[in-house]
């Protein structure tokens, strides 16, 4: 543990959230079974990269997936919200999630390409830096470095469950305001919205959704960055307005028809990719720029989405 990026966790976080964030992660970063809100991680399995790659060659649809991992495409997504400020009509969002950047180089160029030509109000990075469940994690930060130098400010962001905390000090000083269950405020004349992001509720379930709105007032308009899509209930119930999130991707694996064979999450699948509704809050679940595991996609392609703010 490099000593100083202990001391800037702690004075960024406070001691005791950063040692515990730590010490979570020693107990349990490559942890298959029992950790988490799945029984079975299989992103910490050995074995699934030869398992999936075999599987993938006896079929005939290996090179074929692989060339749909590379192929990122800009997904627009109109949003329409009925307690959205008239001031924030028109507010445009870049939602890029589950890069995983040394695992695919292709992905990442083409994401870089797309956002270069893109405009937007402000982006959103909802997890999942590294391909890795646990390890080196300077290629990651490498790569993010190379993606953030063609975004445009502001640009805000959380941990997935592939990422450690102590990738958050670099992060940061790219440019990247890192909301570990906290919250910024947005204003426009008179009227106000809210962005809060929480630590991963996946494996680590480190998220604390009432210390990230806690200072949200009741009738404001709020969205909830998450890395995973999982803690809908707890969001809706706490009067989040919209959640945006990723995790995973779509199942990435597809049947025909975008049917996911495994979402890797505990939630409707309704809830895997794309926008969906709970009692008054709208979600949307990114199928991810990158990929998981094996850098394969099959009727699942990889995406970067602009969303599109609209009151009514």
């Amino acid at each position: 543990m490099n000593i100083d990026i202990l001391r800037e966790l702690e004075r960024r976080l406070g001691p005791l959230h950063a040692r515990q964030r730590l010490g979570i992660e020693r107990d349990h970063e490559a942890q298959l079974f029992g950790q988490g809100l799945v029984f079975f991680n299989l992103e910490n399995a050995s074995l699934a990269p030869g398992i999936i790659e075999g599987a993938l060659k006896l079929f005939g649809l290996y090179w074929r997936a692989r060339k749909n991992a590379g192929r990122v495409i800009l997904r627009r997504n109109e949003l329409k919200c009925s307690t959205l400020p008239e001031s924030f009509d028109g507010l445009t969002i870049l939602h890029i999630s589950d890069m995983h950047v040394e695992m695919s180089e292709v992905a990442m160029q083409n994401v870089i390409k797309i956002v270069h030509g893109t405009s937007y109000d402000l982006c959103v990075l909802t997890g999942d830096y590294r391909a890795k469940t646990f390890g080196p994690f300077d290629a990651a930060l490498e790569g993010v470095a190379k993606l953030v130098a063609h975004l445009k400010p502001p640009i805000f962001g959380v941990l997935g469950n592939h990422d450690t905390i102590q990738m958050v000090p670099a992060m940061e000083a790219m440019g990247i305001r890192m909301l570990i269950n906290e919250c910024e405020v947005f204003s426009r004349g008179s009227e106000c919205i809210y962005l809060a992001g929480i630590d991963d509720a996946h494996f680590y379930r480190v998220d604390n959704i009432e210390k990230a709105s806690s200072q949200i007032p009741q009738d404001a308009f709020s969205i909830l960055l998450s890395h995973t899509p999982e803690i809908y209930r707890q969001a809706a119930h706490a009067n989040f307005d919209l959640m945006l999130c990723g995790h995973t991707h779509g199942g990435q694996l597809c049947l025909p028809g975008s049917i996911p064979i495994k979402l890797e999450a505990v939630l409707p699948r309704r809830m895997g990719a794309g926008k969906w509704h709970y009692n008054d809050m709208t979600g949307y679940t990114s199928r991810g720029a990158g990929s998981s595991v094996v850098p394969v996609r099959l009727n699942c392609p990889p995406e970067i989405t602009l969303h599109c703010l609209r009151c009514g």
